[in-house]
């Protein structure tokens, strides 16, 4: 993640409490990181893998451990803007996708590079996306965020990978809510099942299910389910990825 020189320590006090405002607004701080062509970012403790292929692009975040949720909240989207530092601020805001997990450090205090520590709310962006919000020379900037909506293209991608009695499902290009909390599956022989989440986006089912029609039931965080019928036809293999329907 971004390693940042101690000559800002001064300026900002990380370690007092995050605040939210009357209109929804959470202070927090951002960083960047993964280069001026991002191609740091691909990859990502959500699974999210190309980060280009999968729609995300360069608008993304890796959260701290406050916010990461343990994985949960992969594909959640935040409004985020640089604020009470004019000399680095620049006057937009950005929404970003969470797709990574910014690691604690807890070798360095949580004011002098150990930005990700809990209780930190704290975004380390994409490089393109920080400099749409502030100056490179910042290096970490004071923000506030809010929960937004996510807009997506298409419908919810459902990648099949694993083998059989291990099918690990990659659910991408989620809208609304964006984070999904829950996942059931259906092979065209068998009733629904609950899903386990393995790790990030990536939910496992370790039923047979080769050679059966799938439909897929995703329950996002604000309690809303979209239940995509035979999404992938009965002669899938290992690998594809299908489109299903979308939040509205």
């Amino acid at each position: 993640m971004a390693l940042l020189g101690l000559v800002l320590v001064g300026l900002f006090s990380l370690g007092s409490p995050v605040y939210a405002s009357t209109d929804g607004w959470i202070n927090a701080h951002a960083t960047f990181y993964g280069g001026g062509d991002a191609s740091g970012t691909m990859g990502g403790a959500c699974g999210y893998g190309n980060l280009y292929s999968q729609g995300y692009g360069t608008n993304t975040a890796a959260l701290s451990t406050a916010l990461f949720n343990s994985g949960l909240s992969c594909g959640a989207c935040f409004e985020i803007k640089c604020v009470n530092d004019q000399k680095w601020c620049l006057p937009t805001s950005v929404v970003v996708t969470a797709t990574n997990f910014c690691p604690p450090n807890n070798a360095l205090p949580n004011n002098a590079g150990g930005w990700c520590n809990p209780p930190l709310h704290h975004f380390d962006l994409s490089q393109p996306v920080f400099q749409q919000i502030a100056q490179y020379k910042a290096g970490i900037v004071p923000v506030a965020y809010r929960r937004v909506p996510c807009r997506k293209r298409g419908g919810i991608r459902f990648t099949i990978n694993g083998h059989s009695y291990f099918n690990l499902v990659l659910i991408t290009n989620v809208g609304g809510a964006g984070d999904v909390h829950a996942v059931s599956i259906k092979g065209s022989r068998t009733n629904w099942q609950q899903m386990s989440r393995n790790w990030g986006q990536n939910w496992q089912s370790n039923s047979y299910l080769n050679g059966q029609s799938l439909s897929f039931k995703v329950t996002t965080s604000d309690g809303r389910t979209m239940v995509s019928y035979n999404v992938a036809p009965a002669g899938w293999s290992f690998g594809q990825t299908f489109n299903g329907q979308q939040f509205p």
